[in-house]
This record gives C-alpha cells, structure tokens and sequence, in this order.
C-alpha cells in the first residue's frame, strides 16, 4: 500500500517521541547503559510503528488462524515461563534466550486484544448475552490466572481491565453488571485468602495506611513521594535527583521513572508528561471514532485501554493514589517488551487512521 507521509498523525507520533526523549533524558543522568540499550529499543519501535501503518491489517478481522495462534502461543509461553525456575523481580514471568528476555505477558496483552476485538466486533449488540460472557470471560480467565501464579498481579490487572473495557464498552446490563460486580468481590476475598501472597497483602494494607511501615512495605511509595514533593516547580535539574541519584528511589528506570524524571525536572516537567500522555489517549480515540467498521474501532479500543490501564495505576503508584502493582509507563519506563508490545499497537492503530481517510 503506497503511504502518503502527509497523513501520518504526527501529533501522535510527535507525543511519543517526547515521551520516548524524556525517558532517554532520565535514563542518561543515572545509568549510561540503560540508556543507550534503550536508545535501540526506541530505534526498533519506531521502525514497527512506520513499518506497521504500512502494512493492510483488514485481514486480521477473517483470518482466525493467526488470532487463535497467537493467542495460544502466548499461553504455551506463559506456561513455559511459570515451569522454569529463574526469576526476575521476583516473579517468574519472564523467558530467557541467552542475554535477550522477554515478557510473555505482553504479548499476551496483544493476543487479548486482537482476539477480544474479533469477538466483541462480531457480537458487540449482544455482548451481555450469557454465551458471550462466558466465551469472553475464559478467553481472559486463562492468561490472567497464569499470570496471577508467577506471580505478577500487575499484568493480570491489564489482562482482566481489557476484558471489562472491551464489556463495559459494548452496552451495560445493569442486572448482569450488579451480578459480576458481586462475583468479582468474593473472587477478590478469594484471592486474598488463598493467592496473594503476605508482601502482597501487607501491599494493600500498606496503601490504606500508608503511615504503616515507612521502612518496610510502604517505603518505594515514600520515597517515590519524596522525590516529587522535593523537586519544586523546575526539578534539581540533570543529574541533580537526590533520591534517584543516591539510590533511595527504588526501580527508578522502570516502575518509578516518572518519580526520577519528576525530581529532577520538577512540577512543570511532571505536567509536561501527563499532558503529552493525554494527548495521546485523546489522538487514539479520535482515529476509534473516525475508523470505518467496528472490528477496527475495537482494535483502537483496546490499544486505548491497554495505554490508559497501565498510565494511571503507573502514575497512580508513583503518587501513592493506588497500590504498588509493578507494571510499567508505557513508551516510557525502561526495557523492550512493554515498549515493542505498544509500538506494534500503534503501527495498527496508525494503518486504521490511514484507512479512515
């Protein structure tokens, strides 16, 4: 397909990369390492984006073989990660092949959302149908409870949150909806019963006092807290972070790179990302409006909800709002897998913004 550059949305694409600039700042003041593996990732993702809008992806609403693959495949990766006994952060959601790892959980995300937009698009006027819950609920109670036991609590939040925007999305039965919401609190006193593990529930608790333990289970918030409140409105500057720079600030590259990039970069440059980020949910649902059948306006949706999930509990924790879950800043927080996972998102989304024109 011949791609008139023109039409690109380079408001999008400009927000990415000020997100992507500003990690690279971020990352360059604490780790020079990071950074520069990073600067290649960036390389790579921008390249799918161009290289995805380029691509005709209307056959992913006829083609079921790469749907169900691709979701089968990640299950047999999410199994194959839960077998082994190497972990990373605690959790065993990773797979390794020499020094390259791999996060099987996001493509699982991906896998969800092409699979769940198929269905949805298909059955969207009678999504509350029983049938249809059912199908739609095992599709995502499978990868979520693999998920749950290695165990990453924070992906199994996406996972699950995808599902429900994609039912929430597709009209409400108040009856049916009043009916899950109850299912879904026993299931919640479930998991705390015989799932979450002590330093996930002292998590919780620790949220809802977080005067509780400011050593212990509520110290990465406090600290991440500390480095926001002290930054003032312009930051220490590059390089200047205290809390980042002296190690205080724990996962400052992944889950509170926007704390580090706070501190040293102050109100204004916190602001400056939660707007670009704003931007681009907002750019994103412009293309699901304007996109011209429904199995590509739930493909933007689930792009939408995929971004949007992980920025506010991302910003959530970093702010002490919600509870700590571990799951990355998309297009902003260090490392590959989240990153590519969205860069082939937005090469799709991208495409259908082309089509709509």
């Amino acid at each position: 397909m011949s791609v008139r550059w023109s039409k690109f949305d380079w408001v999008l694409l400009s927000s990415l990369a000020v997100i992507a600039f500003a990690s690279l700042i971020s990352l360059a003041s604490f780790d020079n390492d990071s950074f520069w593996r990073q600067l290649v990732w960036y390389i790579f993702a921008f390249i799918i984006i161009f290289f995805g809008a380029r691509l005709d992806w209307r056959w992913l609403g006829g083609q079921s073989w790469f749907r169900n693959g691709l979701y089968w495949l990640s299950i047999a990766f999410l199994v194959f990660s839960n077998l082994q006994s190497r972990t990373v952060r605690g959790t065993r959601g990773w797979l390794f092949v020499g020094d390259f790892q791999f996060q099987p959980a996001e493509l699982m995300k991906l896998a969800l959302i092409l699979l769940l937009a198929n269905f949805f698009s298909r059955r969207h006027i009678a999504a509350w149908q029983s049938k249809n819950i059912f199908s739609s609920f095992l599709y995502t109670l499978i990868p979520t409870f693999l998920v749950v036991i290695h165990p990453d609590f924070g992906s199994a939040i996406v996972i699950f949150g995808i599902w429900i925007g994609f039912l929430l999305l597709s009209g409400v039965n108040k009856k049916r909806f009043l009916l899950g919401f109850a299912i879904a609190v026993f299931a919640g006193i479930f998991l705390w019963m015989f799932f979450l593990r002590p330093y996930q529930q002292d998590r919780l608790v620790g949220f809802i006092f977080p005067e509780r333990d400011p050593l212990g289970i509520n110290y990465n918030v406090n600290q991440s807290k500390i480095a926001i409140g002290s930054a003032g409105l312009w930051g220490k500057g590059f390089g200047g972070g205290t809390q980042t720079q002296l190690g205080f600030l724990p996962a400052a590259p992944t889950d509170f790179i926007f704390a580090a990039f706070t501190e040293e970069w102050g109100f204004a440059g916190g602001l400056v990302i939660i707007l670009t980020y704003i931007i681009i949910i907002y750019r994103l649902i412009s293309t699901g409006l304007k996109a011209r059948d429904n199995h590509s306006r739930f493909i933007v949706l689930g792009g939408i909800l995929f971004l949007a999930i992980h920025f506010f509990i991302n910003i959530g924790s970093n702010l002490g709002l919600v509870p700590v879950t571990g799951i990355p800043l998309p297009f902003f927080s260090y490392g590959g897998s989240n990153l590519l996972t969205m860069a082939i998102l937005i090469g799709i989304i991208e495409h259908i913004k082309l089509e709509s024109r």
